[in-house]
């Protein structure tokens, strides 16, 4: 974990309220780091429904198998996260660490270890020593409270800078629920799904089916059209839990994801993904400066995507960012070679509002000065037009600094 926090960090943290139906406890148990909470624990008192997306990687984390089993039966008691150890390419002994620990958490719960979520994030190849915190599970499970979501935050973190958390609120039957949602990643950041752990709980009573429908749906458009150094991690976790506890208060409950009564519910939990996927952005490792890319005129909607992330995953654009140099040639550069369908003379590319090439060619009324002012601010937005179709996609990325290779040089230092 860095101590100098990203120059794109939030002046101000959002105050997250208790959800109603989760309690939050975090310890501190060595893994890795000195001195510093290691371990977060959530625990439902009644089972709250389940959903999750993984990571794509074919050598997925020994906690990313456990989730991917349990996730289908739809409900769970508790979830048990650790930083500075991602247990994965652990082999046998993986699998023997994630079964203690889904052991001790059921144990301190009162639950199956059916209905226990594992997650764990850090050092690739280094046997996890499970036992250093399942047995502060149990004290965990007991002092858990309501409040303490910042410090779950923190207890998740590793190289990033700075906690990263976001709450929403909407309305179904008329009665308030709560989302509120929290996230660790900086960097091996790359889509598919996006490089990260991060856990939403909302009091909505929301089936299991119906949450795995919205979350599906809506983290093309967030947590995986972001990318920092187009490096899929083994151990991507995204979970939403949904307590039910709202329906105590009038609430509803949700049994398909097309329910006209929950579109503000849809629409708020899309909105919190996208919070926090850019929060992830902001704190790339080494990061100065967030960027938008855009891809329209594109032949498909795929294609689009695929151009704008081999912009945003091109190191020759992200270092030219760093620089503050307005370099369109290494955009044309990333255009070509994504493999997709383009026209050379139909190209038009802007750096924010200053159109810099168009129809193949520089644009005839450049200005360096006014291109050059645009690379100066801390968010950049990059747009390029193939005027060949319909198909469009946004992706966002971080420039590429001299500090994201101090920090992956030092990273098992």
């Amino acid at each position: 974990m860095s101590t100098e926090i990203s120059p794109l960090a939030p002046k101000s943290y959002a105050n997250l309220p208790p959800v109603d139906g989760v309690r939050i406890e975090t310890a501190s148990a060595g893994i890795k780091y000195k001195n510093r909470t290691d371990v977060m624990m959530m625990v439902f008192d009644r089972p709250a429904q389940v959903a999750g997306v993984f990571t794509t990687s074919k050598c997925p984390s020994a906690p990313v198998d456990f989730c991917r089993a349990n996730l289908p039966l739809g409900t769970a008691r508790a979830l048990v996260v650790n930083s500075g150890n991602a247990n994965a390419f652990t082999g046998i002994k993986g699998r023997l660490a994630t079964e203690l620990t889904a052991a001790s958490a059921a144990r301190a719960v009162g639950c199956e270890e059916a209905e226990v979520f594992l997650a764990s994030t850090g050092v690739i190849g280094e046997p996890l020593d499970a036992g250093k915190f399942s047995g502060v599970l149990d004290a965990m499970a007991k002092s858990a409270a309501g409040d303490r979501w910042m410090d779950a935050a923190h207890a998740i973190m590793t190289t990033d800078t700075y906690p990263k958390v976001a709450t929403r609120s909407a309305r179904i039957d008329d009665v308030e629920v709560v989302i509120n949602g929290m996230a660790k990643g900086a960097g091996m950041i790359a889509p598919d799904m996006a490089t990260m752990l991060s856990f939403i709980v909302t009091d909505a009573p929301i089936a299991s089916a119906a949450l795995q429908s919205m979350l599906s749906r809506h983290v093309g458009g967030t947590f995986n059209a972001v990318t920092v150094d187009s490096d899929t991690s083994t151990s991507d976790t995204l979970l939403l839990f949904a307590t039910g506890a709202a329906a105590d208060r009038g609430a509803g409950e949700i049994a398909l994801a097309s329910d006209p009564r929950a579109r503000g519910f849809v629409k708020a939990l899309a909105d919190l993904m996208q919070d926090l996927a850019l929060q992830i952005v902001r704190d790339g490792e080494g990061a100065r400066k967030q960027v938008e890319i855009t891809v329209t005129g594109a032949a498909s909607a795929k294609a689009a995507g695929r151009i704008a992330r081999s912009i945003a995953n091109s190191p020759l654009v992200k270092t030219a960012i760093a620089g503050e140099d307005a370099n369109w040639g290494r955009v044309v550069m990333a255009v070509g070679k994504a493999g997709e369908r383009a026209e050379r003379d139909k190209l038009a590319i802007w750096f924010g509002d200053v159109r810099v090439a168009v129809a193949g060619e520089r644009d005839p009324d450049y200005s360096e000065a006014e291109a050059s002012d645009v690379m100066k601010r801390d968010e950049i937005s990059i747009r390029v037009d193939l005027g060949i179709g319909s198909g469009k996609a946004r992706v966002w990325t971080c420039d590429l600094t001299k500090a994201y290779v101090e920090i992956n040089g030092d990273y098992r230092s």
